[in-house]
């Protein structure tokens, strides 16, 4: 029980086509620490009561259907959906339980529990863009969450928090400014991310911009210089990598000496090119200066 002054906002998480890589990733959140996102207020009178979580709970077989069915019945939920859903053959392709003796998808739970949700989430690339799980050449006929919407009419606010994985301070930074602000007054980009971690390219806040500017450029992993000849995505990526980092700060990839992989973008994987193939549709320095020079 909470006390009469908190208000309780019942969460469902529901796992799609996923590595469990995005669950993992920011229940690895650290200020505040999970433990606290679980237990306390995230935000004083106001707490998150995770009533199904398909990595965290104990309950399993029919006790946890039962349990969320009971919470999807409810109105006023925010609804999280990680991983991609298939659609082809009815959604056949991920099985996540039994209802009333019938085998259940993650097709049929994003279409029922969305309707009631007050929001919904779609966490990670797969969930908002489809990601890897729809790389070509797509079997399960795997869709991204906002397509689903569309081929449903299902109308309920969605937000996209991409990454492979993303970071755990988008989700909870996110729904904390939901808290804030209101879910009117939280501006989102075209694709329904939140400007406030996906507002920037990642190549406007790289600390390797100068090499960039300068034309200078990496010929090898190891070597000093800009990354955009070894495939680095960041000049088309969007997310604030570079300034919030990974693991407590502790570094992030391109700190690592290994190029962007444009994992926020909905063309990841398929259009953003292989991982150390260099991307055309940038003009470097040096092309530039090739192309304002005339020929002899």
């Amino acid at each position: 029980m909470y006390p009469k002054s908190t208000t309780v906002i019942p969460v469902i998480s529901l796992q799609g086509q996923n590595c469990t890589g995005c669950v993992t990733s920011t229940l690895c959140s650290e200020y505040p620490a999970i433990k606290n996102i679980l237990l306390d207020d995230l935000l004083p009178g106001v707490k998150l009561d995770f009533v199904f979580h398909p990595t965290i709970m104990t309950a399993s077989g029919n006790l946890a259907m039962d349990m969320l069915e009971k919470a999807g019945k409810e109105r006023g939920y925010v609804l999280i959906i990680d991983g991609a859903i298939p659609a082809k053959d009815d959604g056949i392709y991920c099985v996540t339980g039994e209802k009333d003796g019938k085998k259940s998808t993650i097709l049929d739970e994003v279409i029922e529990f969305s309707r009631n949700a007050m929001l919904v989430i779609a966490l990670g690339t797969c969930a908002a863009f489809g990601g890897i799980a729809a790389a070509h050449p797509n079997p399960t006929g795997a869709r991204g969450v906002g397509d689903v919407f569309l081929t449903h009419e299902i109308k309920v606010p969605l937000i996209n928090i991409p990454g492979c994985p993303p970071h755990p301070d988008w989700l909870f930074g996110t729904i904390t400014e939901v808290l804030l602000k209101g879910l009117e007054n939280v501006e989102l980009d075209d694709l329904k991310r939140p400007k406030t971690f996906y507002g920037k390219l990642i190549h406007e806040n790289c600390p390797n911009r100068a090499y960039f500017d300068e034309g200078k450029f990496a010929k090898k992993l190891g070597d000093k210089g800009c990354l955009y000849e070894l495939g680095c995505k960041g000049p088309i990526t969007y997310s604030d990598c570079p300034l919030r980092q990974w693991n407590g700060k502790t570094n992030w990839v391109i700190g690592c000496g290994a190029p962007c992989s444009g994992c926020t973008q909905p063309e990841f994987p398929d259009f953003v090119g292989d991982f150390y193939d260099r991307i055309i549709d940038v003009e470097t320095p040096a092309s530039l200066h090739k192309a304002k020079t005339p020929e002899k």
